[in-house]
């Protein structure tokens, strides 16, 4: 079984180096004990730091991680434009893992192992059997959780955690994500799992172990509006109905530019 990982990384120079440590060591165990092979493909996503000395460091070391500097921005188009790359490879699943080192080694791995006869499986931290170190606190458990349930009423999907940071398909999975997803940022995640549930794909989702990690630039209340609109935004171009629906887009448009 062959595995790529694809890891967009934006400003991550203070936090990538112990990630790709701890996944290297990690996978280098599991490969020499089973049949896995793995490959760590880092998109340097429009940094401004020294990401990619970080990175570059990284490769001399371990063979298996490779790098793309992509000069555009957006997290969806770095996992794009990462699983295009990987799928020119001859990999039996391509997944992607944020580079903060949220998600462990260890808690990829139960991707890879339960993915079964599944088109994608994706890693959650609002399903029973989740484990958050520090517990996730109230506010923001509110707004994920409300988040995620105007998310199931827009799209009629079932999954509890749409925006945890690693998620596992297979080629055909990957493939369809390459062409039918087209948002670059805050709605990626819900638009290639709509897509692929839309196309007749089946997607697991199971509960992951999560960690805070010191370093984050995410403001919980202009990033929670941002993903809002975003949302909302998809909703219109993903509906019948969208012609009547196109009023609606400038405002969106407005407030987003705003906030940005």
């Amino acid at each position: 079984m062959r595995i790529s990982i694809v890891m967009p990384a934006y400003n991550e120079e203070k936090r990538i180096g112990s990630t790709l440590e701890s996944y290297s060591k990690y996978f280098e165990k599991i490969r020499k004990k089973e049949k896995l092979d793995y490959k760590i493909l880092v998109v340097i996503n429009n940094t401004r730091d020294n990401t990619k000395k970080v990175v570059q460091t990284w490769v001399k070391k371990n063979k298996r991680i490779r790098y793309l500097d992509l000069e555009k921005g957006g997290k969806g188009y770095a996992v794009i434009e990462g699983f295009k790359d990987s799928l020119n490879g001859k990999f039996d699943f391509i997944g992607f893992v944020d580079a903060d080192g949220a998600t462990p080694p260890e808690s990829y791995y139960g991707l890879i192992k339960n993915i079964h006869g599944n088109n994608g499986i994706i890693a959650s931290r609002y399903v029973k059997g989740a484990k958050l170190y520090p517990p996730m606190n109230f506010r923001r458990s509110i707004v994920g959780k409300t988040f995620h349930a105007i998310v199931r009423a827009l799209f009629f999907m079932p999954f509890q955690d749409t925006q945890c940071g690693a998620k596992l398909f297979d080629r055909r999975a990957a493939e369809l994500a390459t062409k039918k997803v087209g948002m670059t940022q805050w709605a990626f995640d819900i638009e290639m799992l709509y897509e692929m549930q839309s196309n007749g794909l089946n997607i697991k989702e199971i509960p992951t172990i999560w960690k805070e990690v010191p370093g984050s630039k995410l403001k919980i209340i202009k990033t929670s509006i941002l993903m809002f609109l975003s949302i909302i935004q998809l909703r219109v171009i993903k509906s019948p109905f969208r012609r009547l629906l196109r009023p609606l887009k400038h405002p969106v448009l407005l407030i987003w530019r705003s906030l940005k």
